[in-house]
């Protein structure tokens, strides 16, 4: 898929009867990624389901390729090319890790039980691939849900704290993969509380300054 430009016109959200940000208006060009910060409660992980077409605006609009996202016309297409993970992993536990991923990727782009594994060895989990995961750690099972980002052949990536419960190899690993899908026309957009100033080119917008 080819990556289009994603475009915020004027965008505001209100939660419980209180504004969190509004006039939110960017522009983010193929090869970015962009860091939104700011403090509890500025809207951080609103903006990002916003943005990911899973909560409405109270206001204004957002654009990929220049069509809206909110409309029928240009959801289909949206939710096509763009990759959400949240904060939470969205890992069952019942299930395998292999399991897990199976049944993730089978919803848009469905992948073979070699390139399952070979996606867990990247992510560390080499040799937990049948593992119920109600048996892994917190780390072990944000690992599971990252994995997605070595499976699903999707050009936006939304990502809220992907480095939560991740251990430093895993980190700079994460790191790693997230510039490289950057420098290859992708573009990421993520929540973190884990400082990105080491890494080049990365934006921030800080929801903290947005009136």
């Amino acid at each position: 898929m080819k990556p289009l430009a994603v475009e915020l016109d004027s965008l505001a959200c209100e939660r419980d009867q209180r504004e969190l940000f509004a006039s939110l208006s960017l522009r983010l060009e193929p090869g970015e990624v962009l860091q939104v910060a700011g403090p509890n409660g500025s809207g951080k992980t609103s903006l990002l389901r916003i943005m990911a077409g899973l909560l409405p605006p109270s206001a204004g609009d957002m654009r990929y390729g220049g069509e809206s996202v909110f409309r029928s016309s240009g959801r289909a297409n949206w939710r096509q090319h763009r990759l959400f993970i949240g904060h939470a992993p969205a890992v069952k536990g019942a299930l395998t890790a292999e399991e897990n991923l199976a049944w993730l990727c089978a919803l848009s782009s469905p992948v073979t039980t070699e390139q399952i594994w070979q996606a867990l060895e990247l992510v560390g989990l080499r040799g937990f691939e049948d593992v119920p995961c109600h048996n892994l750690s917190a780390g072990q099972h944000r690992r599971v849900a990252l994995a997605r980002l070595y499976l699903e052949q999707h050009p936006v990536w939304i990502l809220d704290e992907p480095f939560t419960a991740i251990d430093k190899a895993g980190v700079a690993a994460l790191e790693g993969h997230i510039m490289q899908h950057a420098e290859q026309g992708g573009l990421v957009i993520m929540t973190t509380h884990h400082g990105l100033d080491h890494l080049p080119g990365v934006r921030c917008l800080d929801l903290g300054q947005v009136n």
